[in-house]
């Protein structure tokens, strides 16, 4: 399947810089499925569209990557990605300009950071290790951390805490499952007393989320594996659905479809899934979809395409364009029933 029939216009106007005030108050584009029938609502209504007896799956990876700016001692800029702490003061980053910078290298952040390249990895990240002026590393880090925003994102955010869904948990991802950052605590309640029930999982976001397809056809594109949990409780939860099972966003899908062992049922794991879900995949588990508006080329768009099929997808996009809906990772939201 070419990657080009994944293709959209997307005006850049319409890539969302910034959260609202309110995460509930983003809009909801609602798209049936079966019809292709097409309803505008806002996400703090929600919870009007589970029945008593779903279940809707959450992620509870929380961001633990976090993005530094300084400079070498030339003053050329640099950018590191934090990934992830190997141990000590060492981390592991993606850097720029990751070319020029080699073992050995320095790079000056402000209040007293400073960074020392120790290797550069095979995937073409960099061990680095960090020290701060008087010591104190976690308060240094706690001041200069930005949040890891996807780079359509060119205004940072005033508050970090609104790139992590009020019930992330597990540290150890790259970016935020984004569909989640519209739930507040208050929707969840309302989700339980109206007879739905939450099960947790946890599939930490790696850094390829922000690579596009740039094979020809889809079947040439792999993606990298993502860490996964899948608790017996998550599980018995799933599979004793009276109802449909809700996944909220493409990161619980992928998670529910790879340790789907049988139509409606999941088994309990704990380990990495690459699976690239497109069209003609067999959803075993998900019957419902939570999602925001994604990338063109994007593997999440095709993702959405491949359970809500690509043409009614395309025309629901196309009538969010025309509504000026707010689009990718800090904008509206879609509901695929």
């Amino acid at each position: 399947m070419r990657t080009s029939d994944f293709e959209y216009q997307l005006p850049a106007e319409l890539i969302a810089q910034e959260p609202l005030p309110d995460r509930a108050a983003s809009r909801l584009l609602v798209l049936d499925r079966a019809t292709g029938q097409v309803q505008h609502d806002l996400f703090r209504n929600v919870a009007g569209y589970f029945e008593p007896g779903d279940v809707l799956v959450i992620n509870d990876s929380r961001v633990s990557s976090f993005r530094l700016r300084g400079r070498r001692p030339s003053g050329a800029a640099v950018e590191a990605l934090i990934l992830e702490r190997v141990d000590g003061s060492t981390y592991r980053a993606l850097m720029k300009p990751g070319r020029r910078l080699h073992p050995g290298d320095r790079v000056l952040f402000a209040d007293g950071l400073e960074g020392t390249v120790l290797k550069r990895e095979d995937d073409g990240s960099r061990l680095l290790e960090l020290s701060a002026a008087g010591g104190d590393l976690t308060a240094a880090l706690g001041r200069q951390a930005e949040a890891p925003l996807p780079p359509y994102i060119r205004k940072p955010l005033k508050a970090k805490e609104r790139y992590q869904t009020v019930y992330s948990a597990v540290d150890g991802s790259t970016a935020a499952p984004t569909a989640g950052l519209h739930f507040t605590a208050e929707m969840l309640r309302e989700v339980e007393r109206a007879g739905v029930r939450i099960a947790r999982i946890t599939l930490h976001v790696g850094a390829s989320t922000f690579r596009p397809v740039r094979a020809e056809s889809l079947e040439e594109h792999r993606l990298a594996g993502e860490r996964f949990t899948i608790s017996r409780e998550a599980a018995d939860t799933v599979n004793q659905a009276a109802g449909r099972v809700f996944a909220v966003g493409t990161t619980s899908t992928r998670a529910l479809e790879a340790a789907a062992v049988s139509p409606g049922t999941v088994a309990p794991m704990d380990g990495q899934t690459d699976l690239f879900i497109r069209p003609g995949h067999e959803f075993r588990i998900v019957k419902g979809l939570v999602t925001n508006f994604h990338m063109p080329r994007s593997t999440l768009f095709v993702l959405v395409a491949a359970f809500a099929g690509r043409e009614k997808l395309l025309r629901a996009y196309s009538e969010a364009v025309r509504e000026r809906y707010r689009f990718l990772s800090l904008g509206d939201a879609m509901l695929v029933v």
